[in-house]
């Protein structure tokens, strides 16, 4: 049996799911949902938080046979409680992985599974979905954000972390059931402090390439460069007070030691 059919043997018998958080994504969410259900899922839960524009109608219209479930948020409740919402439904059914991805066109659904074949040779690591980073594919103030978040987290981490921010990730349910500390965490720094507390946890990032879309019709960015970069570099701070800010770790992150 070839190495092509053993991940395809191994892969039939993996329960994994798909969550989306989505807010304001009337533009993108439909075509993306098409996309994945293709990649066929055992389970495709988009949660709606609470969105001001059609995403709601989009969903409900595009569900009228069930292919997916949908949560409603009654009220704007962010990134991070969104993303729970599907988490602690992996972890309450017995799933071995769940996916997250954005609603806004950034990633592609036929990466999935390079998402999933990396899961199989390392079941313990947190996967991202690593973009291109450079001027020609990403606006500076983007660019500048994510290389100052990377630093922070890698020091905090103990060792090189790529793409931090990311939102197009696997993550093991086993690794979930460990994070119950960060259920409180806020927005998106969940994404950044998840990445260290994983490193703790004797969980580390492995890497899939993928490349850096801005959908044409895609909204403004929920991420606001300086603002969560800010709480972001709060959350990192206090990371590192406890490790006293090890130089062991600052010397990783600069030398681009990594665990993957």
């Amino acid at each position: 049996m070839s190495a092509a059919q053993d991940n395809l043997c191994a892969r039939n018998d993996l329960k994994w799911m798909i969550v989306i958080p989505a807010y304001n994504e009337e533009a993108t969410i439909k075509d993306l949902i098409k996309s994945v259900l293709k990649q066929q899922p055992d389970l495709l839960l988009v949660v709606n938080d609470a969105s001001e524009d059609k995403t709601a109608d989009v969903l409900l219209a595009m569900n009228s046979d069930d292919l997916f479930q949908i949560v409603h948020n009654p009220q704007n409740s962010g990134k991070a409680a969104s993303l729970w919402r599907g988490f602690d439904y992996a972890i309450e059914q017995n799933f071995d992985a769940v996916i997250t991805m954005d609603g806004d066109g950034q990633h592609r659904a036929e990466d999935i599974s390079a998402m999933l074949d990396n899961y199989l040779s390392q079941p313990q690591s947190l996967i991202i979905g690593a973009r291109e980073r450079n001027l020609k594919t990403q606006p500076l103030g983007r660019f500048l954000a994510n290389r100052f978040a990377n630093f922070w987290i890698s020091w905090a981490a103990g060792y090189a972390v790529a793409d931090s921010q990311s939102g197009f990730r696997l993550y093991p349910v086993s690794l979930l059931k460990k994070l119950g500390s960060l259920k409180n965490s806020e927005g998106f720094v969940f994404e950044s402090e998840v990445i260290i507390e994983a490193a703790w946890q004797g969980h580390y990032t492995s890497i899939v390439s993928i490349p850096t879309i801005y959908h044409k019709n895609r909204r403004a960015s929920h991420f606001k460069a300086w603002q969560d970069i800010k709480k972001i570099t709060k959350m990192v701070t206090r990371r590192l007070v406890i490790t006293r800010f090890s130089f062991k770790d600052l010397f990783a992150a600069i030398t681009n030691r990594s665990k993957a």
